[in-house]
């Protein structure tokens, strides 16, 4: 294992970072494999659909679209979309820039954790892929919980399993849901605001730093947004 971060007294004592947005350029592609997975099947895609599924659960989402006309169950929906999502990853995921810089120096200053509603199969294809595995100590699927993002469940779990207080945790989070989800549990957040769905004002103002893409984040920035406001 890579990580060397370990727990320790202080405003922070670890970090959790969501995947899709922040360490992959991923949300279009969930976004153009589902429209097109409901066109095909005659469904009707609605002006909200995009923004209603940003941190749903496999279950939720695989729900939401066969309400939208998909036509399978969604059992069989969501084994599809999965399937395609990774066919579009390939062999190297769509990493953004400087995403595993700015994983390797927080992991040497605190322990990881990975807090994504994607399905869990396409977590571990993403961080075996990437390399990125070995500096999570924790990563925990919606698919996991009870709720989806923008309940906290997902954040809760992340620090039960690395022991610390939601308190002294700092999210990592792109879109809307996220950062409610996050802030809901308790956790400071720094945003990264998805350029393709960006955020709504209120759900920014959740945030205590932000920063315009992962390379920026950096240790001086997890400190500033756990730091009292």
């Amino acid at each position: 294992m890579a990580f060397s971060g370990v727990p320790t007294p202080g405003p922070v004592q670890a970090v959790i970072f969501d995947l899709d947005g922040v360490l992959i350029d991923s949300e279009q592609v969930w976004d153009e494999v589902r429209r097109a997975f409901v066109a095909e099947r005659g469904g009707r895609w609605a002006a909200d659909s995009t923004a209603m599924m940003m941190g749903m659960s496999t279950a939720e989402w695989s729900a939401y679209l066969a309400e939208l006309g998909a036509g399978d169950s969604p059992a069989e929906i969501a084994a599809e979309v999965r399937g395609r999502v990774a066919a579009r990853y390939g062999d190297a995921p769509p990493l953004l820039p400087g995403a595993v810089a700015a994983v390797r120096a927080l992991a040497d200053r605190w322990p990881l954790a990975l807090a994504s509603s994607s399905p869990r199969a396409l977590i571990d294809l993403v961080l075996d892929r990437s390399g990125l595995v070995r500096y999570f100590r924790e990563t925990v699927s919606s698919e996991e919980v009870a709720r989806g993002k923008p309940a906290p469940d997902v954040y809760l779990e992340a620090v039960r399993r690395l022991g610390v207080p939601a308190g002294a945790a700092v999210a990592v989070e792109d879109s809307e849901n996220g950062l409610r989800a996050a802030a809901a549990a308790g956790l400071a957040v720094v945003a990264v605001p998805n350029e393709h769905f960006p955020p709504g004002a209120a759900a920014l103002e959740l945030a205590s730093a932000r920063v315009t893409g992962v390379a920026e984040l950096t240790a001086e920035v997890v400190l500033a947004a756990a730091a009292p406001r």
